[in-house]
């Protein structure tokens, strides 16, 4: 019998072995969904995703009922906010038993949260909560997406206070019309004629299930800070939506099978299964996001999480790209761009171009704007940039003070070596400024014929 090693073999084989540009588009789809899956399980093989959504269950444990608290507050001005209740022992129903006792709980813990009982700074924590778990929440996709920059103080404000307060009253406007459409009397005399009855049926069957997908596409495109394509964001969903209803059947039956737990952990038998369903369901949150990014940067697929490696002229060539684009935009007097959109034009994946913007950035030669999101400028003349200090601030990326170029050991050879290819290089690019550049022809980023339609949808 072959071990699980030689099977795994056998299996990236097969996989790896054919191109999607060669094979019809049934098949196509077929491959890509099985490397998708299998990059998707080696991200979870290797602990990242179970680790993070650890770290979350703990999270949401301060922050769950300050954002009810908020949401409940919200929904109370739109008249919503007795659906609460109902919606939260719906989420937790897979609990069993248990979901009537954690939400009561829930509820009058919520009932207690009053600026006037807890003081403004004790409201003010509980608020501080909620952010922090947005903001795990950001990081945790973040990572997924392999995006190193984070949304600023006030992007973070903004975007979380849009899914606090917003998020909840589209969902409980979206629970009202499912409602409302139920008890309508067309509606009812509908349900007497076939077979539209067994279609409205079918109908309020999959409405939950559609609600999750939207809510998970939702996040799933708002989270990340990257641009994240609709089709993508949308696959994501659907996978982790699947998961969601299947975990909650097999969550519901093992609860109502399992009575054992009960006399084990005694009174803290309810604790622990709603902490098993917290993680169970942020695991597949994760899990989704992971598909998600898989399904739009099919290049990813080959290689386990790590930093991106670049080449030194890769390096080079990206950052003097992004300095130029950047330079056009300043001298023609259009808006300046921001680094999703430098990422586009630039063709290369948003970590690569992150770091050469790190760079240009770190060394003075660029300005972050304070607009929202930020966008770049040069931060001196165009004349007075030299493609020479641009060049030796990509190259000098990376140093630090344990490990910078004076710090090493002299030898001669080496030193007269260097020396020659650094003369060499001014020499060449003596008298050129980024001025000359943004001047010169067409300075217009052209994606190589040779570059595959795949890695082509990995850039956006």
């Amino acid at each position: 019998m072959p071990s699980v090693n030689a099977l795994q073999s056998i299996y990236q084989g097969l996989v790896w072995r054919y191109q999607e540009e060669s094979l019809p588009v049934w098949k196509a789809v077929l491959l890509r969904t099985f490397r998708v899956g299998f990059a998707t399980s080696r991200d979870l093989a290797e602990g990242q995703l179970t680790l993070r959504a650890m770290s979350l269950v703990y999270t949401t444990l301060l922050s769950l009922v300050p954002l009810i608290a908020i949401s409940f507050s919200v929904l109370k001005g739109f008249g919503l906010h007795n659906q609460v209740e109902p919606m939260l022992l719906n989420l937790l129903s897979p609990l069993g038993e248990s979901s009537l006792e954690i939400t009561q709980q829930i509820m009058g813990f919520v009932a207690n949260v009053k600026v006037a009982v807890l003081g403004f700074i004790g409201f003010g924590f509980l608020f501080y909560t909620v952010i922090s778990l947005m903001q795990k929440i950001e990081h945790s996709m973040n990572y997924i997406w392999r995006v190193s920059h984070l949304r600023t103080f006030s992007q973070r404000v903004r975007d979380y206070f849009i899914i606090v307060l917003v998020g909840p009253l589209l969902v409980f406007i979206a629970l009202g019309i499912s409602t409302v459409a139920a008890k309508n009397e067309f509606v009812l005399s509908l349900m007497a004629i076939q077979p539209f009855g067994w279609l409205l049926e079918v109908a309020a069957t999959t409405v939950p299930f559609l609600m999750i997908v939207g809510a998970f596409t939702f996040i799933y495109m708002y989270m990340p800070n990257t641009g994240v394509r609709l089709r993508s964001a949308f696959v994501g969903a659907l996978v982790a939506g699947a998961l969601w209803h299947m975990a909650g059947w097999a969550f519901a039956s093992f609860v109502a099978s399992s009575s054992n737990y009960t006399a084990i952990y005694s009174t803290f038998a309810t604790l622990i299964v709603f902490l098993i369903w917290l993680y169970l369901g942020w695991l597949i949150l994760l899990t989704g996001v992971s598909i998600a990014f898989y399904d739009q940067n099919p290049t990813a697929v080959g290689g386990a999480h790590k930093p991106l490696q670049m080449s030194n002229r890769v390096k080079e060539k990206v950052g003097l790209m992004a300095m130029v684009l950047i330079g056009r935009q300043y001298q023609s007097g259009t808006q300046p761009q921001s680094l999703k959109q430098l990422t586009r034009l630039l063709a290369v994946p948003g970590e690569a171009a992150g770091q050469s913007i790190d760079a240009l950035e770190s060394t003075g030669l660029l300005l972050r704007t304070a607009d929202e999101p930020a966008r770049y400028i040069p931060a001196h003349p165009l004349e007075n940039i030299s493609v020479s200090d641009i060049l030796d601030a990509i190259r000098s990326t990376g140093e630090a003070r344990t490990l910078s170029l004076e710090g090493l050991p002299v030898n001669g050879v080496v030193e007269r070596v260097s020396a020659a290819i650094d003369t060499a290089r001014r020499e060449a690019l003596r008298g050129q400024s980024l001025r000359d550049l943004v001047l010169d022809d067409d300075v217009t980023v052209e994606i190589p014929q040779k570059q595959t339609r795949a890695s082509k949808e990995g850039v956006e």
